[in-house]
């Protein structure tokens, strides 16, 4: 028996969570908000998160949306470091480049 990738990540009552928990929120497929969460009323099933996005606290109604516990990254999908410049030679990149006119 195969369990969906979603199915495993799906909270279905707020009383899954704990105040820390990073939470996704999804409505027809798209992310609405993404964040932890700072406080739960698991009575009547709602909680509040600090949306990633905008910096705002929101207010999640879990029978709403389609709420997800984010998916952990793969060693794939885990971008390299960027790389640290450690010369004091400028780069052969100008920062700015003047338009070239043509007449």
């Amino acid at each position: 028996m195969t369990m969906d990738v979603d199915e495993a990540r799906q909270i279905r009552s707020s009383a899954e969570l704990n105040v820390g928990d990073e939470i996704e929120a999804w409505h027809n497929g798209k992310l609405f908000h993404r964040g932890p969460v700072t406080q739960t009323v698991t009575g009547v099933d709602l909680f509040w998160i600090l949306d990633a996005r905008t910096g705002t606290r929101r207010l999640i109604d879990a029978e709403a949306l389609v709420i997800l516990r984010p998916a952990a990254p793969g060693p794939a999908n885990t971008p390299s470091p960027a790389p640290v410049h450690t010369s004091t030679q400028p780069s052969h990149m100008p920062l700015f480049q003047a338009p070239v006119l043509v007449g």
